[in-house]
């Protein structure tokens, strides 16, 4: 199983930028999928997270400007990011809960490789 992230870059503030996470590999279901971030120097933190049922949950920081959404059907989530802030400027990483066949009963946090969002003022 492996996820891909794309869609980061540079982008002037108050830009928009899309990013993609694709799960692939024998996935039997996906649970919650969400995108994180670090910025130099600091922890991890939530960005967003969608469950199944399209229920979502944001961070703070970024409600009412971002907004996450997924395809069940092709296992990719996305973030869409809007009214961009240098303070927004960070790695971004996608993680998915999932089950895979022959695999375990339970969820399994999976993440991609990060794709880094830089913000300029």
């Amino acid at each position: 199983v492996q996820l891909q992230a794309y869609g980061g870059g540079l982008v002037q503030a108050g830009g928009s930028l899309r990013l993609s996470c694709a799960a692939s590999g024998p996935i039997l279901s996906i649970n919650v999928m969400g995108w994180y971030r670090q910025a130099p120097g600091k922890q991890r933190e939530m960005v967003a997270e969608i469950s199944p049922d399209g229920s979502t949950n944001y961070a703070d920081s970024v409600e009412g400007r971002f907004t996450i959404s997924r395809d069940n059907g092709r296992n990719v989530v996305y973030l869409l990011m809007n009214s961009l802030r240098p303070e927004d400027t960070a790695l971004y990483s996608c993680k998915a809960e999932i089950r895979y066949f022959g695999g375990s009963y339970y969820y399994s946090d999976y993440w991609g490789q990060g794709t880094q969002v830089t913000v300029s003022s």
